[in-house]
């Protein structure tokens, strides 16, 4: 499949410059992707953008992969933001930095890319340069017409400083620098991205006369809630497992709508169309066995957190869901699982445990849901003064669990 076909069958079609996309199946191009250290990793929505970014590296054109060094150390994109962002200290810049390019190598392990970062050549240019030779050159009522500057500039709004509201020159001088240096002729970028990145093509025109070119990948919306894809419970899915456990990060795909799992498939996985399809009629036919999700859930994790990660993770999703046996899980699957839900010391009396799980509020109620049947040790029926002394898994109910170890 030529890639302008891949984008438009995977859904990455959205704003473009690109007036004919059979462009992008001719001869190869360089292009870049740039994320600010705002934070210390990438959330989902920067992986589907990463995502679109992988089939054209794919299909053979150049990537250049930027960490906004400099952007970032002026408070980052203040799009979609409500008020001024804090500024971070170096140092935290630094550690973000890092852990962002070290996301790139695993997002895109085994692909040709060069990684750059803009501070590498904003540390030299002086103010009085960048005036005469980006300032001069953006009209204000460009910069004043954006949405989020009317929203912060408005009598409701909390105002914007000089260093947010040029934000959008500096990402314009990216794409310039990369321009001249690396013959960098277009910018992926998310939806959200659009008015910086349109001033970069802007600014190359009105600069050196030369043509180059945004595309952008629309905003994933859950078609359950209608709101931004992304959120669980617990806030933003990153893609950093301190951050995000793997065992969350899996759950969250596999607990994906009906109505979206087959977009979700085409934007997240590297599935071929073919098996895509055989997937949707497979669920089709029966939803219930979510063979969609499971698929997405496997893809998604084996990407971001490798094949062993992934496997462990199903395994204890099979113990506390799928009826699987406590005894197959390792000492490194226990950990992950610790890591979810409440532990408690061996050496304790089942009621004890009840107690310190959070399951009971005294000790009359922990018998009382003994008594009743309502808890189970490793699957088994028990009794009230039974005294845990191994390493178990304690359940009350259906969807409740606690870990004695």
């Amino acid at each position: 499949m030529k890639l302008s076909e891949e984008l438009a069958w995977r859904g990455f079609v959205n704003q473009t410059t690109i007036k004919d996309l059979s462009i992008l199946d001719g001869q190869p191009i360089s292009f870049y992707f740039g994320v600010d250290p705002s934070a210390d990793s990438m959330q989902i929505g920067n992986l589907a953008s990463a995502m679109m970014v992988r089939h054209f590296i794919n299909a053979g054109h150049k990537a250049y992969l930027l960490v906004g060094g400099a952007t970032g150390i002026v408070g980052g994109d203040p799009d979609g933001k409500s008020e001024e962002r804090k500024l971070k200290t170096i140092d935290e810049i630094a550690h973000n930095k890092a852990g962002i390019a070290a996301q790139y190598s695993t997002v895109f392990a085994g692909k040709d890319f060069t990684l750059v970062d803009n501070y590498d050549w904003f540390k030299d240019i002086n103010y009085i340069d960048f005036l005469r030779t980006v300032g001069k050159n953006v009209p204000l009522s460009q910069m004043l017409g954006r949405d989020f500057v009317q929203a912060r500039l408005g009598a409701d709004g909390a105002g914007i400083s000089y260093a947010e509201f040029s934000y959008s020159l500096m990402q314009g001088y990216d794409f310039l620098h990369l321009n001249r240096e690396h013959d960098v002729v277009l910018q992926l970028c998310g939806a959200d991205q659009w008015g910086n990145s349109v001033a970069g093509v802007d600014l190359i025109r009105r600069i050196d006369g030369r043509e180059a070119h945004v595309y952008s990948i629309p905003l994933i919306i859950n078609k359950s809630t209608g709101v931004k894809f992304g959120k669980s419970e617990d806030g933003a899915i990153w893609l950093d497992p301190a951050k995000t456990s793997v065992y969350k990060f899996y759950q969250f795909w596999l607990n994906t709508d009906d109505i979206g799992v087959i977009d979700y498939l085409k934007i997240y996985s590297l599935l071929s169309k073919e098996e895509i399809e055989a997937l949707a009629a497979r669920q089709t036919a029966n939803p219930s066995a979510r063979e969609a999700q499971k698929a997405l859930a496997v893809a998604v994790t084996d990407l971001v957190h490798g094949t062993a990660r992934r496997e462990s993770v199903e395994r204890v999703t099979g113990v506390l869901f799928g009826g699987s046996s406590f005894s197959d899980l390792n000492d490194d699957d226990i950990e992950a699982l610790a890591a979810e839900i409440p532990t408690v010391s061996v050496g304790k009396t089942l009621i004890e445990a009840l107690v310190e799980a959070g399951f009971a509020l005294s000790n009359g109620e922990g018998r009382r849901l003994i008594e009743s049947g309502a808890i189970s040790i490793n699957g088994d029926k028990v009794s009230a003064d039974q005294t845990i002394e191994s390493r178990s898994l304690v359940k009350k109910g259906k969807n409740s669990f606690a870990l004695v170890k």
